[in-house]
């Protein structure tokens, strides 16, 4: 009985998200990523270079009521010294992890009988270590999006919904900037998409729903796809200035399509998904390929300039 309750709260849970979503045509969805190029409906993307496009500004949301949250509704609980009107307004700079820092993932060195081996198994070929080191780019996205922070900062609920926007944002700011290396960033992106897909059908099984698995995971397909191309569109330079911050409040904030509201969290989640956006494009390819970097840390809010988890 109580499993089937449980079925039952999470197939509403994707029934609202997959109402909140735009719709997708089904000849535009493919199970590889799409390669989509620089050109987003006739617009050209800018280069984070340009000076007039400064991705760290902050996001201006309308103003409105704030849609109402049951008090039997469990969220993570106020931090007294977040503020989040400070927060995320420091220049950016590149996420790659020094040499030194313990968090630092190496290629693993075999010498002898051991190497010979190894070169004959093909672990030292290029897929191979294209497939480690997306391994380690999927677990700094895994790390930014499970642990209690992200949702401590911007006092989010933790569902299925936030935590699945949380992971598509991420794993956006991590394929936009793989695009900037052309077709071997491409490939490279695959790799990490494919995890996140097993990842990902792990998490709904474990949520509840194994019954018509493979059709919620088209229909969060569709949403991974739709929200890709419009995170996409809002950081173009002719965007209007509040798009990110609707795309957000759709995704992520807003449970039932209500207005946005006039509240610091959402800006402050707008400033933070476009500094990591920049920084993103400051690492160096090798860092990105290695997994060799980390999103901004969360877990001392008032240390936002620390990019160390």
């Amino acid at each position: 009985m109580l499993r089937m309750l449980k079925v039952v709260k999470m197939e509403t849970e994707f029934a609202n998200l997959l109402q909140e979503q735009s719709s997708i045509s089904s000849e535009s969805l493919s199970w590889r990523i799409p390669i989509y190029t620089n050109q987003i409906n006739g617009a050209k993307m800018e280069s984070v270079n340009d000076p007039s496009f400064q991705t760290w500004a902050p996001a201006t949301a309308a103003p409105a009521t704030a849609p109402s949250v049951d008090s039997s509704v469990k969220r993570f609980s106020d931090n007294p010294e977040v503020n989040l009107n400070k927060m995320f307004r420091s220049k950016p700079s590149s996420l790659a992890l020094p040499l030194d820092s313990p968090l630092r993932v190496e290629e693993p060195k075999y010498e002898g009988f051991r190497h010979v081996m190894l070169k004959l198994l093909l672990f030292y070929s290029k897929q191979s270590k294209s497939i480690r080191g997306a391994n380690v780019v999927y677990k700094r996205i895994t790390s930014q999006v499970d642990k209690p922070f992200i949702y401590n900062v911007f006092n989010l609920e933790k569902t299925f919904k936030t935590t699945f926007s949380l992971l598509i944002i991420h794993m956006w700011l991590c394929l936009r900037r793989l695009k900037e290396e052309g077709k071997e960033g491409v490939e490279f992106g695959q790799y990490i998409y494919e995890i996140y897909h097993h990842d990902l059908e792990l998490r709904v099984s474990k949520a509840g729903v194994n019954l018509l698995l493979s059709k919620w995971m088209k229909e969060l397909e569709k949403i991974f796809y739709g929200n890709i191309i419009a995170y996409d569109t809002a950081m173009l330079p002719e965007a209007k200035q509040d798009e990110l911050s609707n795309m957000i409040w759709r995704n992520v904030f807003s449970d039932d399509g209500s207005p946005m509201p006039d509240a610091a969290a959402l800006p402050a989640m707008a400033r933070y998904v476009c500094r990591e956006y920049t920084c993103m494009m400051l690492t160096d390819k090798e860092a990105i390929y290695s997994g060799n970097f980390a999103f901004t840390r969360l877990a001392n809010s008032s240390l936002e300039s620390s990019r160390r988890d």
